[in-house]
């Protein structure tokens, strides 16, 4: 069993070194990951300029890129053989809701399974004054990675996992959930360079809207591990014979 490790944190955050021990017993793990931090990257490739890959130690490897681009590279020829799984984290902060579709640690997992491989994207919801409990989320990766070995879920799946950051005796349980969905963000802070220019940053993330029971956001505020399956195909299929009436109407 051979299972490769990305996230868009860093090859050097805490939270792919404890994923990586934590999987070192169940299966010969590969580490590829971006150079630095790489949040909000989503699933967007490089195109524009060739890749270098570094190795750092054995099986531990680092790309100037996207989490998308270390996927990629991993599956599609960087090494002579054959993965089996991707496993993305443990990601630096929550990815609930609307977070999913900005989230470099999901777009891995999403490239992974792009490419045919059962994929988990493992978040650990960070906040002010928590703990960063990295151990709870590498085991609860651990727990997750050796049942998909017992029982493999359909391959089109992807796992989107956020853990609570506390420590792992606190956690109540697992939950499967579907996404709940954000206000509209906060707006951008304006700031100045030291030159007197403007400068911008992005706004916060928006506050919970719908965080009700069986979402994402009611399952990790209640101390459980939020288990949610994605799938690739975004159409929304339900809306299609009003679309199609929509059309008819369309005057040529």
């Amino acid at each position: 069993m051979k299972i490769l490790v990305s996230n868009d944190d860093g090859y050097r955050s805490e939270g792919i070194r404890r994923l990586r021990m934590a999987l070192s017993d169940l299966a010969e793990v590969t580490v590829v990951a971006p150079d630095r931090n790489r949040s909000g990257a989503s699933n967007s490739l490089t195109l524009d300029v060739p890749l270098r890959v570094f190795d750092v130690e054995e099986n531990v490897y680092f790309v100037p890129g996207t989490p998308t681009d270390c996927v990629h590279l991993a599956i599609s020829g960087l090494f002579d053989f054959e993965f089996d799984m991707v496993v993305s984290g443990v990601n630096d902060g929550p990815n609930l809701g609307d977070d999913v579709l900005y989230s470099g640690t999901v777009a891995a997992a999403i490239e992974g399974r792009f490419l045919g491989l059962p994929t988990i994207a493992v978040s650990l919801c960070t906040g002010p004054g928590t703990g960063g409990h990295f151990e709870t989320g590498a085991h609860v990766a651990r727990l997750l990675v050796r049942h998909l070995m017992k029982r493999p879920l359909e391959r089109a799946l992807i796992l989107n996992v956020n853990v609570p950051d506390v420590p792992f005796e606190a956690i109540r349980g697992f939950k499967p959930t579907r996404l709940g969905y954000r206000h509209r963000s906060e707006p951008v802070i304006r700031a100045h360079d030291p030159r007197g220019r403007p400068v911008y940053w992005i706004g916060p993330a928006g506050p919970q809207q719908d965080a009700g029971p069986g979402t994402d956001f009611d399952a990790v505020a209640n101390g459980y591990v939020s288990v949610t399956p994605l799938q690739i195909d975004l159409t929304r299929h339900a809306a299609l014979p009003a679309v199609g009436a929509w059309l008819e109407e369309l005057d040529a």
